[in-house]
């Protein structure tokens, strides 16, 4: 059974990682694809073509989610191409860690402004498309980081908290309005980001997880769809934990 056939989502970030991973999960259970990454470019190719290898409407775009008019202008052209849109995955993100001694203001306000502020640019821009037509779902990428904290990421963690307030305040305004709003937070994801990091750092990070290993992008795309489909449709401003264990 596909769960969301004749659906339409939007994809943040999604060119590569999670992101693409949930594109990947909501084609395949039907939904029309629009996802967009900063740039537009032979990832985004690819994952076009394999998209539209299952049967769906694909298209990515190139755009700064980080930016509130270019935000606007992404809803405005996805609805314009695909007429709709009922889901949105805000993904977008990036990491600038450091200790807080040697953090620079840039990196303070490049992480916030990326994975804080675009979830804000894409939701105000697409909650009015939302509330005329009754519907919609909003799946925020928080972390575990934002609900526990980690030296060294206090930027990232700071924007992945934040998320998680917006989320559930969303949740509260536009419940009645048939829009759910709901967050996932990974924890260690075996992802090309993760990839970079030292064979001996990976090891690390996985013996503190319960079920030793790290994650996947379809361990938290399963997710994704869950809160997507109609089965968590009285499943509202909550923060599901992908994560192996790693927050109890």
């Amino acid at each position: 059974m596909k769960l969301l056939e004749g659906k339409t989502a939007l994809i943040t970030g999604a060119n590569k990682g999670i992101g693409r991973g949930i594109a990947v999960k909501f084609a395949e259970h039907g939904a029309n694809i629009a996802f967009s990454d900063l740039f537009y470019n032979e990832d985004s190719v690819n994952l076009e073509k394999e998209l539209g290898s299952l049967g769906v409407k694909a298209k990515g775009y190139a755009s700064d989610a980080s930016s509130f008019s270019g935000s606007e202008q992404l809803i405005n052209d996805v609805n314009q191409e695909f007429s709709r849109i009922d889901i949105l995955v805000n993904n977008a993100g990036i990491t600038r860690d450091g200790l807080l001694l040697r953090m620079t203001e840039q990196d303070w306000d490049m992480v916030v402004n990326v994975n804080l502020k675009s979830v804000f640019n894409l939701t105000k821009a697409i909650q009015r498309d939302m509330i005329k037509q009754r519907f919609g779902v909003i799946i925020n990428m928080s972390s575990v980081v934002g609900i526990e904290g980690n030296g060294g990421q206090s930027n990232y963690a700071a924007s992945k908290a934040g998320i998680i307030g917006f989320t559930k305040s969303i949740a509260q305004e536009l419940g009645s309005r048939n829009i759910r709003c709901n967050a996932i937070a990974p924890g260690f994801i075996d992802t090309e980001m993760t990839a970079k990091l030292p064979q001996e750092i990976r090891d690390s990070f996985a013996k503190d997880v319960p079920m030793k290993r790290p994650g996947t992008p379809d361990d938290v795309a399963n997710v994704a769809l869950f809160l997507a489909s109609e089965l968590s449709s009285y499943v509202n401003g909550q923060v599901i934990c992908v994560c192996g264990g790693l927050h109890t």
